[in-house]
């Protein structure tokens, strides 16, 4: 917008009516430029129009019921003697539907490179001693508080409010609140770091499907261990990523200097080809969220520290800003599909029954709705019914594509169900396979791939030894090729897509491609299992 001073009745209307749809596209939140030409020319406003401009955008927000937050200001060289400025201003409000925008961010890095330390701050609000204070609230197992090594995938939640301020779990508050207070939501999911927790590590990406990944490096150690294999899962998926250098109160400028060269050198790399962009100042950590948001070749830079809080505030305003990866169309028609949930964790809780954890990735799921759950080991599906649902540890009556939540199934029996399974809606009469075809790249191994070679495959949620059929056109496979291979699943038919992307590894063999095509079994001839009571089943 050029500027906003004292519109006319219909045109404050007209501009009410762009603001209403432009927050709809942007999913709750939309930047406006003040000062700036329709075709991108900055020219700048003076004291006065800037003052009015940002009272009519304010008039406007209110409207609409959003808040706004100034971003930044900007002075233009422009021929004139008053000083002109530019402004960038965030509006944000909480959707009519009262679903807050919600983004997932997957935390990678080597071991020690203290990303369960960086959340701790991140979400408790107070910074570490040194020690690894601040992590321990984030760590599920009593040999992870023993060991200081996450193992597990542990989720933290991180919100703002519609004036861009951090609402966490600093003033005592729950979870519950901090989901209330908050019109944007970052849910950070912690992996495992260490080698040996790898698989966990892949489970974690490819089934939780985040939208955006956070590479901490330790300033100290540089690039070393699991680092680079986790930036090539995080390109082999297409993950968006930026990177966070911390412990730099450890060490002196020279080796933080050191690490980001070094980090430069390779993302620049022919395999990387991203352009690194180093945030130094507020004004650097919005471009980079504007930048990285638009284009995914440019890899913002962090350097910060958990212990001294130095440059936290920037990865917390790039946060805020950062905007989501899909636009409302798109998630409307993923609403309008059939419902499919599928099952990454599954708990007993006591009273309340089995629970499943996971995302659902089309349609919309209710409390009291019917679905199917499969395929079991003889590829059958079975029937039950959500009793209630809870999304961030507060419940919620509707979930729609894209959220991630657990589910409760009453008293269903839990031995019936493993990760890897989905719910699907009824009549959506799904496709399950043992055998399918898949268009793979090898990226890394010891000798020549060939038929009866055994690999774990991970699809989405979808964890599975498979056995190598065939290769089309080909007898071996060497590392770099490109191929299309016919897997067989050991164990159990499992529930899969054409198009999905496909990781697979054994010791250190490695290889990435999508699935080109299925060897459906019909489900006809499984046939559904009724259900005579609560987890019982006819045979």
């Amino acid at each position: 917008q050029l500027k906003l001073v004292n519109p006319s009745q219909y045109r404050f209307e007209h501009l009410v009516t762009q603001m209403k749809w432009r927050l709809q596209e942007g999913r709750g939140e939309a930047v406006y430029q003040i000062g700036v030409e329709d075709n991108g020319l900055l020219v700048g406003l003076s004291e006065e129009e800037m003052r009015a401009s940002l009272k009519t955008l304010r008039r406007m927000a209110e409207k609409v019921g959003a808040d706004i937050t100034v971003l930044r200001e900007r002075e233009v060289d422009y021929d004139s003697d008053v000083p002109r400025k530019i402004t960038e201003v965030l509006v944000r409000k909480v959707p009519d539907n009262q679903q807050f925008l919600d983004l997932r961010v997957a935390v990678l890095g080597n071991v020690d490179s203290g990303k369960s330390t960086l959340l701790g701050v991140l979400t408790q609000g107070e910074l570490d001693n040194g020690r690894g204070r601040a992590r321990l609230n984030l760590f599920r197992h009593l040999h992870e508080i023993q060991s200081g090594r996450t193992s597990s995938i542990s989720f933290e939640i991180l919100g703002f409010n519609s004036k861009g301020e951090v609402v966490n779990y600093s003033d005592s508050r729950t979870a519950e609140e901090i989901c209330e207070s908050s019109s944007k939501m970052i849910t950070f999911i912690d992996l495992a770091g260490h080698h040996k927790y790898l698989k966990t590590t892949i489970f974690g990406l490819t089934s939780y499907c985040p939208d955006f990944a956070m590479l901490v490096v330790s300033a100290n150690t540089g690039i070393a261990g699991t680092t680079r294999e986790h930036l090539g899962l995080a390109m082999a998926l297409k993950v968006p990523f930026f990177i966070v250098i911390s412990k730099v109160d450890l060490c002196s400028k020279a080796t933080v200097e050191r690490t980001v060269k070094q980090l430069e050198r390779i993302l620049k790399q022919p395999g990387c080809n991203k352009l690194p962009l180093l945030v130094n100042s507020d004004d650097d950590a919005v471009t980079a969220a504007q930048q990285f948001a638009q284009s995914p070749n440019i890899t913002p830079i962090f350097t910060l520290s958990s212990v001294s809080g130095e440059n936290l505030d920037l990865l917390k305003v790039f946060l805020n800003i950062l905007p989501p990866l899909t636009n409302s169309k798109e998630q409307e028609e993923l609403m309008q599909q059939l419902t499919e949930f599928q099952v990454d964790e599954i708990y007993t809780v006591p009273e309340v029954g089995t629970v499943v954890g996971g995302t659902l990735s089309s349609g919309i799921c209710r409390e009291g709705e019917n679905l199917v759950v499969g395929p079991t080991d003889d590829g059958k599906f079975l029937r039950l019914k959500v009793c209630s649902i809870q999304r961030n540890r507060s419940a919620c009556r509707v979930l729609r594509a894209g959220q991630a939540a657990t589910l409760a199934l009453g008293p269903f029996d839990r031995s019936l169900l493993r990760k890897g399974m989905v719910m699907v809606s009824p009549e959506m009469n799904p496709t399950i396979c043992s055998v399918f075809e898949a268009e793979i790249v090898l990226l890394f191994h010891a000798t020549t791939f060939r038929k009866g070679f055994q690999v774990t495959v991970h699809v989405g949620n979808v964890r599975q030894t498979a056995v190598v059929e065939k290769i089309h056109g080909k007898d071996k496979l060497r590392t770099g090729e490109k191929a299309v291979v016919c897997f067989r699943f050991i164990k159990h038919p499992e529930y899969l897509k054409i198009g999905a992307k496909l990781l697979f590894r054994e010791g250190v063999t490695k290889g990435i491609g999508h699935v080109t095509d299925l060897q459906a079994i019909t489900t006809k001839e499984n046939g559904l299992e009724e259900s005579l009571g609560p987890g019982q089943l006819s045979f």
